[in-house]
């Protein structure tokens, strides 16, 4: 079980990667696409329609080949799909390229989420945090190889071909190792598509604010230095780098004080240093503020995610729809927030959209008791 659990890690640290490769590299997307704020924004909202109608599926994909093959499967379309939006020349285009990148991405999260909370069941201690922790190390490790590339002028489509070969060959090899679980030789398919159960739905709702945030971060704060605050490429590809090692930090660290204070304590905290860290960005005199308020927002956001996975696990009598429920509410919001950051910036400004990023995060302050996560058991599953 202990090669299982590091199996799924370094599953969790490829997936981060990916994103890491691709949000630094958004204002050169920009630039060689030719397209305005509203119109990336606009881009944006197709992983998260991608994302939205492929999300269900990844049940269904498991069930017909058992989760290791189907991890292998997804998590390799996934590293593969991050060469195409650097190649669209035009907004229809990268709205296409986009539409692919957010499928490939939710069927692979969805199933290394449901796995993690296998692993986590059966060693009977949290790991949830950590491993979305080893997610924000490779985010970490992924934006800070693309700051380096912007730095030195080297375009996105040469960095992210590099990168999903590595990346492709990296997930192929850690898969071989995660837990092989099969369903009984008697158990119905999932269905393709299903609502999330009810009990999943106000937990969905506070990841849903944290994944806003989170996504809103990554994907804007690089625009947002060189754009509200006059930075150059380089420095403004450093403040997601920054907020992808806060998070790192706070979700490998994250199990201990779950452990230590709950659930509900640790969210409420983590909440209002979110809104510490959003009203910094809103009211940055500087690049080095802006910075700082990216980092605390980082912070502030980084384990009520893995622990909406927890709580719904333990929210119904059906795990695995429950996650997927949730998996699907809180990921179509990291990349539709995007979309609706764009587009506030297009009405307004840039400073505008971060407000609403910082409101939002008071709901993880305010709706934190839904994420108890004590009580609750998952069903067994046959692996091999």
């Amino acid at each position: 079980m202990t090669r299982s659990r590091y199996a799924v890690a370094a599953v969790f640290l490829v997936h981060g990667s990916v994103t890491g490769s691709f949000a630094t590299r958004v204002p050169w997307i920009q630039e060689h696409s030719g397209v305005s704020a509203g119109q990336l924004g606009l881009a944006l909202a197709f992983p998260a329609l991608g994302a939205a109608l492929m999300m269900p599926l990844a049940a269904r994909v498991s069930h017909r080949l058992g989760t290791r093959t189907a991890l292998r499967v997804l998590l390799a379309l996934w590293t593969l799909s991050l060469v195409l939006p650097a190649l669209a020349p035009n907004l229809l285009t990268l709205c296409a390229a986009l539409f692919v990148y957010g499928g490939t991405a939710g069927m692979a999260d969805v199933a290394m989420n449901a796995l993690g909370v296998e692993v986590e069941h059966r060693l009977k201690k949290s790991i949830m945090s950590g491993l979305h922790g080893m997610w924000s190390v490779g985010a970490l490790v992924g934006s800070a190889i693309g700051t380096v590339a912007a730095h030195a002028g080297i375009s996105a489509q040469a960095h992210h071909l590099a990168a999903a070969i590595v990346l492709t060959i990296a997930g192929l090899a850690v898969c071989q190792f995660v837990l092989n679980i099969h369903p009984e030789e008697d158990e119905e398919p999932p269905a393709r598509f299903t609502l999330p159960p009810r009990s999943a739905l106000l937990i969905g709702a506070v990841g849903f604010c944290a994944v806003f945030a989170e996504g809103a971060s990554l994907d804007w704060s690089a625009v947002y230095l060189r754009d509200i605050l006059g930075s150059s490429p380089g420095v403004a590809a450093g403040a997601t780098t920054g907020f992808a090692l806060t998070m790192a930090i706070a979700r490998l660290t994250g199990d201990a004080i779950i452990d230590r204070f709950g659930a509900v304590r640790t969210v409420r905290t983590s909440g209002v240093i979110a809104v510490i860290g959003g009203l910094l960005v809103v009211l940055a005199p500087n690049a080095v503020a802006a910075m700082a308020g990216f980092g605390l927002i980082g912070i502030g956001v980084a384990v009520a995610v893995p622990l909406a996975f927890v709580a719904a696990a333990r929210s119904g009598s059906n795990a695995s729809q429950a996650i997927a429920g949730v998996a699907t509410i809180t990921y179509a919001s990291g990349l539709v927030a995007p979309s609706i950051i764009g587009g506030i910036a297009q009405a307004s400004n840039l400073t505008v959209s971060f407000v609403v990023v910082t409101v939002l995060t008071v709901a993880l302050a305010v709706f934190a008791p839904v994420l108890r996560t004590t009580g609750g058991r998952l069903p067994a599953d046959k692996s091999h």
